[in-house]
């Protein structure tokens, strides 16, 4: 039972800062260390796949109608040649051209990132370089352009962004709202184009360690009620996150996240030392 609790907890914790710019990476290696959590279920691959199952179906049900309009839109643009002045064809692009580099860093960079920077100090850094990226964009940007009005280097350019998300603390939805808003972005177009374009991103993550659990990559017991439990937690976090900021930015600045990740980081930094 306290591993389902230990797994309620991570899965909450997946979920919500998976969208909200705190970094999901970055508290899921800082929370169990702080802890004194290791249990070996909680970093094993069956339970790592699961939980980007549970945030890929948050963002698979709370977006079903735009999914229901951008796909075909997608597929339409490749038959005629042509955006035809159709903002569904073109955003559906722009989470393409968005996706590539993400991608190509996630597939040659993942396991060395994983292996040599995956450690609380790095994680405290990145949570302070972050923080001072996402209040710089949120001022400086000019706020005035929909997510139809980016160009397709643009999109690619968010994608680049999002790949520095590699790195535990940098935030994937904190780096890629960062650049949208440095490119005019709206508060709300940067934060639902960082939501679309997350979606083949997790599928992949997930592929790819589903991938490596298939091929026998896993030497740890995987019991089902914690799996479970942390898959359903991360689905109902994820899709409460995901509501909640689109609400909030209708009249709110990101500075309450950006507050959010210096104090983080603080309370990281006070625990070394103190150690």
């Amino acid at each position: 039972m306290a591993l389902a609790l230990q797994a309620l907890v991570i899965g909450i914790l997946q979920g919500l800062t998976e969208f909200l710019p705190i970094s999901s990476s970055g508290h899921l290696l800082v929370v169990p260390y702080l802890l004194g959590w290791n249990d070996p279920l909680l970093e094993s691959l069956p339970f790592t796949v699961m939980l980007h199952l549970g945030t890929l179906g948050a963002l698979l049900v709370y977006f079903w109608r735009d999914w229901l309009r951008l796909i075909p839109a997608g597929f339409a643009t490749i038959r005629d040649r042509s955006f035809r002045g159709d903002p569904d064809r073109r955003v559906a692009w722009l989470i393409v051209a968005a996706t590539i580099p993400a991608a190509i860093a996630g597939y040659l960079l993942n396991d060395v990132i994983e292996r040599e920077i995956r450690y609380p100090g790095v994680v405290a850094l990145t949570m302070v370089v972050g923080g001072m990226i996402l209040w710089l964009a949120d001022r400086w940007g000019a706020r005035n352009r929909k997510m139809q009005d980016l160009s397709m280097a643009g999109g690619f350019g968010i994608g680049v962004a999002q790949a520095f998300a590699l790195i535990p603390g940098i935030s994937r939805s904190g780096i890629s709202i960062s650049a949208g808003l440095f490119l005019g972005l709206t508060r709300d177009a940067a934060a639902r184009f960082s939501f679309l374009m997350a979606a083949p991103i997790i599928a992949g993550a997930g592929i790819f360690e589903l991938r490596r659990m298939i091929s026998g990559e896993t030497h740890v017991d995987t019991p089902v009620l914690p799996i479970l439990v942390g898959t359903i937690a991360a689905f109902v976090a994820g899709v409460a996150a995901i509501h909640f900021l689109l609400r909030y930015l209708r009249s709110h600045r990101y500075t309450i996240f950006v507050v959010y990740r210096f104090v983080a980081a603080a309370v990281v930094v006070v625990y070394l030392l103190a150690r």
